[in-house]
This record gives structure tokens, C-alpha cells and sequence, in this order.
């Protein structure tokens, strides 16, 4: 708990540094070509499906559910077991999902883009932001919140775990429908590419942070 707290801000200042703030401007960038070349709205009409609906709308509760279920899990059962590896980790995965809420949070609140109307699919509004200040909310528009938290969580364990095959494809593979899932439903696809890249970051940036403290305290559970 005391160095997820002292390590929280360092970690978030470290997200706009160097590389990673690059790769912030990569995924603006991706996202103004997504949206003047019209993929947004093409990817938007033809994934217009039932049968897709059925399969990934879990996603969206799942997204929204397992960033809470996870750490705490981890945590607790980690304090109950004596595990300090589990607790370690625990929050490391809780730290990576708060940073992706803050930073996907903070863009909304100047971005304002409005989200797809599902019942609409004859006028185009994907091109439509409201640029200023709390304009639109902070739950819907640029990046998804659900896709960032995702693939932070997902990249923490990825680079946490990089020998553990299982660990590394049941990640990503958990990121990716969260954020497939809300590309075909609550957000716009450049949306969700724009929060695959910032979530990434994230993750890298935690695990950075959390690797020799989870190395530590695997050797004394040993």
C-alpha cells in the first residue's frame, strides 16, 4: 500500500516523458486519420450485427468489473495466504487500472467527443468533438476508458511475466475483446486504438515500477 501510494504520482508524470508522450501524439495522430479518412464511420456501419452484439457485449461489464474484481482478489487473498508476491501484484494491477482512469479521464474532460448512436446510422456524427472544458463528460468520447484500463492491466502483467505464455496471451487476449467489444458498441474504433496505445504505455510504466518489488517479494516467499 505505501509504495502504490509513493510510487502513484512518479508513475503517472512518467506516462508524459520521453517515448511514451511520443506514442500519446502517435495515437492523437492515428485518431485525426481515423476520423478525416472516414474509418471511424465505415468501421461504425459495418459492424452493425446481432450476432456481434451478443458476443461482445460482455465486454463492456466485463470491462468495467474485472479492474475492481482483480486487484482485490489478488489483495485480499494475498493478506489471508500470507503471499506477498499476490499482494504485490495486486497492486500493481490496481495502480495500472487508476492511471488509465486518470489519464483516459483527463482527455475526455477537453476532448468532449460524442459517442455512436447505435439507434442512427444514417447520419454521420463521428466527426463531432466538443474541444474545451468538461464540454461532454468524462464517460464517454476519446480514448475509451474501458480499452486503456484494459490493456494497462494487461501490459502490467505482460512485462511482469515475461516468460509465462499463458499469463502473456490471456492478457492481451483480454484486452483486445474489451476493446473490440466497445469499438462495436459504446465507442468510435479510433477510440479504441487510441486507448490500446495509451493503456499500453501504461502498462509498461507500472510494471517498470513493480518488477524488482515483485522479484523481492517472490524470494521471500520462498
Amino acid at each position: 500500500m505505501k509504495y502504490f501510494l509513493s510510487s502513484l504520482p512518479q508513475a503517472i508524470l512518467r506516462c508524459f516523458k520521453g517515448y511514451n508522450l511520443l506514442w500519446q501524439f502517435i495515437a492523437i495522430a492515428i485518431t485525426y486519420i481515423l476520423v478525416v479518412t472516414n474509418i471511424d464511420w465505415y468501421y461504425f456501419i459495418h459492424t452493425r450485427s446481432l450476432g456481434m452484439t451478443y458476443v461482445f457485449f460482455p465486454a463492456i461489464i466485463l470491462g468495467g468489473l474485472l479492474p475492481i474484481i482483480i486487484p482485490l482478489y489478488l489483495i485480499i487473498g494475498g493478506y489471508f495466504t500470507k503471499k506477498k508476491n499476490s499482494v504485490v501484484l495486486g497492486w500493481a494491477i490496481a495502480q495500472s487500472a487508476i492511471i488509465g482512469s486518470i489519464i483516459s479521464s483527463f482527455y475526455k474532460f477537453f476532448t468532449g467527443r460524442i459517442q455512436p448512436n447505435l439507434s442512427n446510422i444514417t447520419n454521420d456524427i463521428s466527426h463531432e468533438f466538443n474541444f474545451g472544458f468538461l464540454r461532454h463528460g468524462i464517460f464517454w468520447g476519446w480514448p475509451s476508458s474501458h480499452t486503456t484500463i484494459a490493456f494497462a492491466m494487461a501490459f502490467t502483467l505482460i512485462y511482469l511475466f515475461p516468460k509465462n505464455k499463458i499469463v502473456r496471451i490471456t492478457s492481451f487476449l483480454y484486452a483486445l475483446y474489451v476493446g473490440i467489444g466497445v469499438s462495436i458498441s459504446i465507442h468510435w474504433f479510433s477510440e479504441f486504438v487510441a486507448g490500446a496505445i495509451i493503456g499500453s504505455i501504461i502498462g509498461i510504466v507500472v510494471a517498470s515500477a513493480y518488477t524488482t518489488v515483485l522479484q523481492n517479494s517472490s524470494s521471500a516467499n520462498v
